[in-house]
């Protein structure tokens, strides 16, 4: 726990990272699409705004409550659904989703997660949403709707933002995809990191463990990722999403809106919210970032639309701005798997406690005491 405690903020979490993990494995967690723009605007977009600090007010107690699809969470942030979570830390999402309710917000499950749908829901205390595609095989993406529905999770996020998968030239280049080159590269790099080694050896080996069922190998993740992503598909339609909305019939997200004109139409088709998002910069290189996206979706799909962002969160101060903008939450992806690599659920742990503190005092030195009260007013265009 000591270096942890030595970690004050989620750079800092992301350098303890860097040095448990093997370097494929890093890269997987860190790579974006092509030469990696889109990551790095997303960062980039919180700088262009500067806060409008107000001074002599009551700032002792600070509320960060806020809600997310109608439910109640503590601070304004969930988690973005990562696949392949065990590569960074033997317990993957159990650790997440542990942390993650523990901290007072929602959970969300990737369809390539290395936890099924069952065992997180034996690990949750709180809300849980899962993310699904509308891959080619229909009859498996049905099947995650009717587990989804036995567990009771509250909501769907539909990915619409994969028509293919992107370009990852880091992961091409350390053999994600070829299982015999992964396979060497990451012996390789793990010679170095013996403890990531040690569990990758002795625990469960990886799986799809959503298609244990679906797979072949036993949905073993270093062999099967190349038939996963041979599931995305180029044909996938609005009638599509309206249709898999109507089988879930309940809470249901699009995540990947890039532009005005689909927030537009998600908010006509009848979507309970939209996530403003480009896959982290993982998709289209030269997407735009979800912030710079905000004002004008707001203008277009109105008040009764809950509009999320998500990527390049690594301060309480960017949560506090997407808010002041009118966001009513954000996403995490990066952010919260650093603290994962770095030391597992106390690592996620530590995550949410720094961007916590970091929100508390920005809430602090703005002179505004709730989410709830937050607003343009807090915030302008930086010169």
């Amino acid at each position: 726990m000591s270096e942890l405690n030595e970690c004050f903020s989620i750079a800092d979490l992301r350098e303890l990272a860097i040095k448990k993990l093997p370097s494929v494995m890093f890269d997987y967690l860190e790579g974006s699409a092509e030469d990696e723009l889109t990551a790095e605007w997303n960062r980039n977009s919180f700088s262009k705004y500067e806060f409008v600090p107000r001074v002599l007010k009551d700032v002792s107690k600070i509320d960060l409550s806020s809600t997310f699809q109608g439910v109640k969470i503590d601070l304004p942030i969930v988690t973005a659904p990562t696949g392949m979570t065990r590569m960074f830390h033997w317990e993957g999402e159990k650790a997440v989703v542990r942390a993650t309710h523990k901290a007072g917000t929602v959970y969300s499950l990737s369809t390539v997660s290395t936890t099924s749908i069952e065992d997180v829901a034996k690990e949750s205390k709180g809300p849980l949403f899962f993310q699904i595609y509308a891959w080619h095989d229909r009859k498996m993406v049905f099947d995650f709707i009717d587990r989804c529905k036995n567990e009771n999770y509250d909501g769907l996020m539909l990915a619409v933002d994969l028509a293919s998968l992107g370009k990852r030239e880091r992961d091409l280049r350390n053999g994600h995809g070829r299982p015999g080159v992964l396979k060497r590269n990451t012996a390789l790099a793990a010679l170095s990191k013996p403890a990531w080694l040690f569990n990758f050896l002795t625990k469960p080996k990886l799986q799809m463990a959503n298609m244990v069922e679906h797979l072949p190998h036993g949905a073993d993740a270093l062999k099967v990722a190349s038939t996963v992503n041979e599931q995305f598909s180029a044909s996938v339609t609005w009638e599509d999403a309206k249709e898999l909305q109507k089988l879930w019939g309940g809470k249901f997200i699009l995540k990947g809106i890039q532009s005005v004109e689909d927030a537009i139409l998600a908010a006509e088709m009848g979507a309970t919210g939209i996530i403003l998002s480009n896959h982290g910069g993982r998709q289209l290189d030269g997407a735009p970032a979800g912030l710079d996206l905000l004002p004008d979706v707001l203008k277009a799909v109105g008040p009764n639309m809950e509009v999320i962002v998500d990527g390049g969160i690594m301060r309480g101060s960017d949560v506090i701005k997407a808010i002041a903008l009118g966001a009513s939450s954000v996403l995490i992806g990066r952010a919260y798997l650093y603290g994962l690599a770095a030391g597992g659920e106390a690592g996620v742990s530590r995550a949410y406690d720094i961007l916590r503190d970091e929100m508390i005092r920005v809430m602090q030195l703005i002179g505004c005491s709730s989410i709830s009260e937050l607003g343009p007013q807090h915030i302008k265009r930086h010169v």
